[in-house]
């Protein structure tokens, strides 16, 4: 076995002040969608002195950056990813966002700056590594879909197409340098309900003349919600909210429609389309059970993330030799936020891990948490999760997956 005990992260911490400058120069230019071209530029500027080839596909700005070791064998996919959220900064930080309504509320600035180090550490040691790394420098993950263009621009499967794949997601709810996954379901399915009820509008004071759809849609909210917990198997969850409703003009006025959107998260696809099937059955029904007609649409976001227990077993045991015995934990539960990393995980063997940024001095439990406007991190887990990238490498390519 190599030295990766103590070697991953001490060359790690060694690289710290260059992650942090680089994840400030992101955070303060945030950039949004499939088109990061600063945040592409400033990748390039970090690794422009290493011997790697860099690819660009024509759907995105996104990145896959190559490293080879002196020896063939497997291959091993890394990923960041570099979007921000369209959403004000009120973190009070010196080096805030400086493009209005544009905040890294998700850490991907992070993300970038630590897969960036992690490159500039693995070659700095290539003579260890018993293959092929690949670094997924990724846009577009909240909400664009990514990754999915990424692998459709065939830059993932471009030989040597990998044999494993691992993504690091920062948390500021979970204790600065701790890591945390599980197997199997991870994060859920992401999408979007748009009802439509369509009524007969009318004067207030008449509406046995109307056919009023303001009702008929709480009637629709409320029945959601009993279909979703009475026919849905509460150990394969499934989380509706519906989170706008929007109806009528003024107060004496019966409209003719009203409108309503929400989110249905989901950890499995079986759920995801039972639900799918319910929304449409319920609010079609009850509509027309008023005389009045409801219009569903449901557009489809990202699917489960779901991890390979044996990618789990392999990050569990990298990170206590390399970081420490205490710094992985197993989560109990999958959370309901999404992922575009399932599509790769779909593709690949392999999982996505969480790291605890949770600020120096804020209990993690009660720190503001990924897409709150207060967001912060602990810049000096940064460390942790470049010696994570590293170790996680090493490891798979010296003796793939376990088991």
């Amino acid at each position: 076995m190599t030295d990766l005990a103590t070697d991953w992260l001490e060359g790690a911490q060694a690289l710290l002040p260059d992650a942090v400058a680089m994840r400030r120069a992101i955070h303060e230019h945030p950039e949004l969608g499939l088109h990061l071209p600063i945040t592409t530029a400033l990748v390039r500027d970090s690794l422009k002195d290493l011997d790697v080839t860099i690819e660009e596909g024509p759907s995105t700005s996104g990145l896959i950056v190559t490293l080879k070791g002196p020896a063939q064998g497997r291959t091993v996919l890394l990923r960041g990813d570099m979007d921000a959220l369209p959403m004000p900064e009120d973190t009070g930080l010196a080096f805030s966002s400086k493009e209005a309504g544009r905040m890294h509320a998700c850490g991907h600035d992070a993300h970038t700056a630590m897969l960036a180090m992690a490159v500039r550490l693995l070659h700095g040691r290539r003579e260890r590594l018993a293959g092929t790394v690949k670094f997924m420098f990724q846009p577009g993950e909240e909400g664009d879909f990514g990754a999915l263009r990424m692998i459709e621009d065939g830059l993932i499967d471009r030989g040597p197409k990998p044999d494993a794949a691992f993504a690091l997601h920062v948390s500021p709810n979970i204790p600065a340098g701790v890591i945390s996954s599980k197997p199997g379901a991870l994060m859920a399915s992401a999408d979007v309900i748009r009802i439509t009820v369509r009524g007969r509008g009318g004067h207030a004071s008449m509406p046995h003349l109307a056919c009023d759809p303001v009702p008929i849609a709480c009637e629709i909210v409320v029945a959601l919600q009993n279909a979703i917990t009475r026919r849905i198997d509460a150990f394969d969850p499934v989380v509706l909210t519906v989170a706008k409703i929007r109806a009528g003009t003024t107060n004496n006025v019966i409209a003719e429609t009203a409108y309503l959107e929400g989110t249905m998260r989901a950890i499995s696809e079986r759920a995801r389309k039972t639900a799918q099937g319910l929304v449409k059955q319920v609010a079609e029904k009850i509509a027309e059970a008023h005389g009045a007609v409801a219009e569903v649409t449901i557009d489809h976001g990202y699917a489960p993330t779901v991890n390979d227990a044996r990618a789990v077993a392999l990050c569990a045991d990298a990170v206590r030799e390399s970081i420490g015995a205490r710094s992985f934990i197993t989560m109990p539960a999958p959370v309901m936020g999404a992922e575009d990393w399932s599509y790769v995980l779909q593709k690949i063997p392999g999982c996505m891990a969480f790291i605890g940024v949770a600020p120096d001095g804020h209990d993690h439990h009660h720190a503001a948490p990924c897409h709150s406007n207060k967001m912060m991190l602990d810049e000096g887990a940064m460390a942790q999760g470049i010696a994570f990238h590293a170790a996680i490498a090493e490891r798979f390519l010296e003796r793939g997956l376990p088991g």
